[in-house]
């Protein structure tokens, strides 16, 4: 956070870049060896996506959505690592860049554990706010703060063409490793898989909330649920996609979660 403070002075100095956590593709090759290309969002909906050589690709999913996400999570006593850096970031690094006291870390903690229990999580800062005793513009600053500590990811909806200007419409953990890290066997398994879907695709795309589904990439919708996902809320326009969680293989417009973990 410190960094992007100082952005305008380094830029003479050095070049900034943003490191992402690992991709379900680049979590395979670090944890297990396996070396696969990325594919595009276009070759991901026509089912061109393969794990040549994976035969069960869901065992090392569940795995990677528990402890893949950091390069760090293949070494011992990986959540309890993650821990202690969550506790950090909102305890110190966060006060120390916003000059908040020390009442306001728990506050970011609160907030924090709301988001993580939630089925996703649509806020009502209004509700919110009350809740924690916090002013309703304090914390827009809490959200923003969060967001560029890389603890939440928020997604805008698509009434604003002027990106940061556009309603938040949901609010998620930035990956599902901190999910598992705060609520453990109690994380909501919607929660988890649309976690999944924005930490991944947000890289290389710009992700938007969706008014009859979950989230808008380019032209294309995108409903994200487990093998007995309906399609009810999606137009049959060829241009709308059922994303499951529990399947190993595609077909028409049904695509498998594990698929959008190799965009980057």
């Amino acid at each position: 956070m410190d960094i992007l403070k100082g952005t305008a002075d380094l830029s003479r100095r050095a070049l900034i870049y943003k490191l992402q956590g690992l991709s379900f593709r680049e979590y395979l090759k670090l944890y297990h060896h396996f070396d696969f290309e990325v594919y595009s969002l276009k070759q991901i909906i026509e089912n061109k996506a393969k794990l040549k050589g994976i035969e069960h690709p869901l065992p090392l999913v569940n795995d990677y959505l528990n402890r893949g996400y950091y390069p760090f999570g293949i070494e011992n006593e990986m959540h309890l690592r993650l821990g202690q850096i969550i506790v950090q970031t909102l305890e110190t690094d966060i006060p120390q860049y916003a000059n908040l006291n020390i009442g306001t870390s728990r506050k970011l903690k609160r907030l924090l554990s709301i988001i993580a229990e939630s089925v996703p999580f649509k806020p009502n800062f209004s509700k919110i706010a009350e809740i924690i005793n916090v002013s309703r513009n304090s914390l827009d600053d809490y959200f923003s703060y969060m967001e560029k500590a890389g603890l939440i990811g928020q997604l805008r909806n698509e009434t604003s063409d002027i990106r940061g200007l556009a309603k938040i419409d949901k609010v998620y953990l930035d990956n599902a490793n901190i999910i598992f890290n705060l609520v453990g066997d109690q994380s909501n398994i919607g929660n988890i898989r649309e976690t999944f879907f924005f930490n991944q695709m947000r890289v290389k795309n710009e992700v938007i909330a969706s008014r009859n589904a979950d989230f808008v990439i380019d032209q294309y919708t995108f409903e994200v649920g487990g093998k007995n996902k309906q399609q009810n809320q999606l137009e049959k326009d060829g241009q709308s996609f059922v994303v499951k969680d529990d399947i190993e293989f595609g077909y028409h417009n049904v695509i498998p979660l594990w698929a959008f973990g190799l965009n980057y």
